[in-house]
């Protein structure tokens, strides 16, 4: 789509208001997304459901933009003075002047991917999740159109009646997703895309096409699971096992792909999975994200409501405990060492806490990053965003501040855009039942406690489908598409050479510090392959990026 067309319309945007009359006989998209926005303004998409973005300029002189609550598909644009053009790619609204953001390079090494509205180029937007943007005269304005509003119910429920409402809208919403071509899907052998499975070949009346993954590296390979659910439902089944020369070909094709820096290491593998489909004739593939971000599957949401107890420590007591455990002492008394721990991450507040485990700051960022690098950036600049997120969210619970703030960042900033580049590079169209509207307004109203009971994590997801998926795979630990590629990286001649010569050229660029990439590379990747592996895999995804798209960027000092 040319960045200065007057319409962008992509997805399946699925509206409530009757089309216009003139249209009523074949109405487009188009034609409803005007009558939308004539009639309700900027509230025009909290009035759509579906996946969507558009780009709309109205008779008047007015253009609008919008995506959808979790911006499946994603809208930039580009204001130059009273012009504003928009673009589904930041790179499609480039010119030979526009320059790289040194912060856009910050907030990619903080988080592994840039979230929104940042984008890798200065002066380059991108639409966040459930906003809206009014162009009018010269002026810009961007609305928050949605926010979730969780409602849990505080009464006595009926588990059974959830149960049946839930399985009900499940099953219309993989319906709604199918488009009468081949049924096909994602299978990872986990509790999501194993649901889909079910239920794509439920809906279709006839065995889903599943395509797995698997990894030959101890520790990393799920596909036994996927067997189970692909056994149990009778799907017709394909496996790929992925291998380190799949890795050396195919990454700088996925890094160039995207129109940012993108570093979810899954995207490879997702991007052989989608390829192994698109060969079987598959034109659509469901994927399953979004179930654990929904209905409380993810370990760190039980690890982060013992962290939340501490809230509740009267204040005198801790202002002994923190004192001391920041000493030593506690550390150093048998037995006390993980309480002085406990106190010390229990301390910090949401959402900060969240980022005590973050990669690049647990290296130090003035081990990694040049001084001349970090006198371009706003090293805090990341964290300010997180807190504003945090703060917006109108969840009373601690659990689902989380989920909202997951949506944004884990959902909406990373595995969306790695499900949708992979399998538009694979040329293969993608649908994401678990986060069809229903389905996302049921679980705002689920109780808390059915989300999470006790430690159990997604207790209610998986109790409603009991009976309906295998029982190894409700009681199975999650897993998922983990890429074994720091023991790879180290292992494999080919992937090790690639690795090298990525991360000594991106050194040359003057923000990262040479003598890290040495240690990198020599000395902790062998230490420990799993955990430094990944930070090797964002620098070379990052240095594959930027030979392809600004070969000649470097940090001036």
């Amino acid at each position: 789509m040319p960045a200065d067309s007057t319409t962008l319309s992509i997805g399946r945007p699925l509206f409530q208001d009757p089309p216009p009359l003139a249209e009523a006989a074949q109405p487009d998209a188009v034609s409803r997304w005007q009558a939308a926005f004539e009639r309700h303004g900027a509230q025009a998409p909290a009035q759509v459901g579906g996946d969507f973005a558009v780009g709309l300029r109205l008779p008047d002189g007015r253009v609008f933009l919008a995506v959808d609550r979790f911006a499946v598909h994603s809208l930039c644009y580009r204001v130059v003075g009273n012009q504003i053009r928009f673009a589904a790619r930041a790179d499609a609204l480039v010119d030979a002047d526009t320059p790289i953001d040194p912060q856009a390079i910050f907030d990619y090494l903080y988080f592994h991917v840039i979230p929104s509205p940042r984008t890798i180029f200065k002066g380059i937007h991108r639409l966040p999740p459930g906003h809206c943007a009014e162009f009018k005269d010269g002026t810009l304005k961007i609305t928050l159109y949605w926010t979730p509003a969780f409602a849990p119910a505080t009464g006595a429920v009926s588990f059974e009646a959830l149960r049946d409402e839930f399985r009900g809208v499940l099953e219309s919403a993989v319906r709604q997703q199918l488009d009468g071509s081949k049924p096909a899907c994602f299978l990872s052998g986990g509790t999501d895309s194993s649901t889909v499975a079910g239920m794509v070949t439920k809906v279709a009346g006839r065995p889903a096409a599943t395509y797995s993954i698997g990894f030959d590296a101890q520790g990393y390979d799920e596909m036994a699971y996927a067997r189970i659910a692909a056994r149990h439902f009778g799907t017709d089944h394909h496996e790929y096992y992925v291998t380190p020369e799949d890795l050396v070909r195919d990454i700088p094709t996925v890094a160039a792909h995207y129109d940012q820096p993108f570093g979810n290491s899954s995207a490879v593998p997702a991007f052989c999975c989608a390829r192994v489909a698109r060969e079987d004739g598959v034109t659509r593939l469901l994927a399953g994200d979004g179930g654990d971000e929904l209905f409380g599957g993810n370990s760190r949401y039980a690890k982060q409501r013992v962290f939340g107890w501490y809230s509740a420590v009267p204040g005198p007591l801790r202002a002994v405990l923190e004192p001391l455990s920041a000493t030593g002492l506690m550390q150093a008394i048998p037995g006390l060492s993980k309480a002085a721990s406990y106190v010390q991450q229990a301390k910090v507040p949401m959402p900060d806490r969240i980022q005590t485990y973050n990669l690049l700051q647990r290296l130090g960022i003035e081990d990694v990053l040049t001084p001349a690098f970090l006198r371009q950036v706003e090293i805090n600049g990341p964290q300010g965003q997180q807190r504003e997120v945090w703060k917006a969210s109108k969840a009373r619970t601690l659990l689902d501040r989380q989920l909202a703030f997951d949506w944004r960042y884990t959902l909406a900033e990373n595995d969306l855009p790695k499900v949708c580049g992979t399998t538009g590079l694979a040329g293969v169209g993608v649908g994401f039942p678990l986060l069809d509207g229903q389905l996302v307004d049921f679980s705002l109203r689920l109780p808390t406690a059915y989300k999470l009971k006790g430690s159990q994590l997604r207790w209610f997801f998986k109790e409603a489908l009991r009976g309906f998926l295998p029982d190894e795979i409700i009681v199975k630990k999650k897993q998922g598409f983990g890429l074994p590629f720091g023991v790879w990286a180290h292992g494999h001649a080919g992937l090790n050479a690639l690795s090298r010569e990525s991360l000594q050229s991106l050194a040359m660029r003057g923000f990262v510090q040479p003598g890290f990439v040495r240690s990198l590379l020599d000395q902790r990747l062998a230490e420990h392959p799993g955990y430094y592996g990944e930070m090797v895999w964002i620098l070379m995804m990052l240095e594959q990026w930027l030979r392809r798209h600004a070969p000649d960027y470097r940090i001036v000092a």
